[in-house]
């Protein structure tokens, strides 16, 4: 299972909706949830070259850095990355890791008016 990741030589911090992982440094973000659930991210579910959209994440890279989308196929793994969202093929993928987060719905703002 290791020849599938790229040579690392730590492993990092990351968050995934709410709950902490290490993953290994110097790998795209789908290979890291790869290492947290081999056996519900099997190579032939997501096509791995941006064409699927099942990868697709809100990520928030530091403290001070606002969310946004991207696609975890193409995108390396950092040191404490956060993940706030997740595509609902990855959610399915990584339910029983991420335990009670991933059946949570999405926090929607409240958009009523201040009485």
């Amino acid at each position: 299972m290791s020849d599938i990741f790229r040579p690392y030589e730590k492993l990092v911090e990351i968050s995934i909706m709410g709950k902490t992982f290490l993953v290994p440094e110097r790998n795209s973000l789908l290979r890291a949830f790869q290492f947290i659930s081999p056996e519900t991210i099997p190579y032939g579910r997501f096509c791995w070259n941006q064409e699927c959209q099942y990868c697709k994440v809100n990520c928030q890279l530091s403290d001070d850095d606002q969310s946004r989308p991207i696609l975890s196929c193409k995108f390396l793994v950092s040191e404490g990355m956060a993940i706030s969202d997740l595509a609902p093929e990855l959610i399915g993928c990584l339910r029983t890791k991420l335990g009670a987060a991933a059946s949570e719905p999405p926090i929607e703002e409240d958009t009523t008016p201040a009485a």
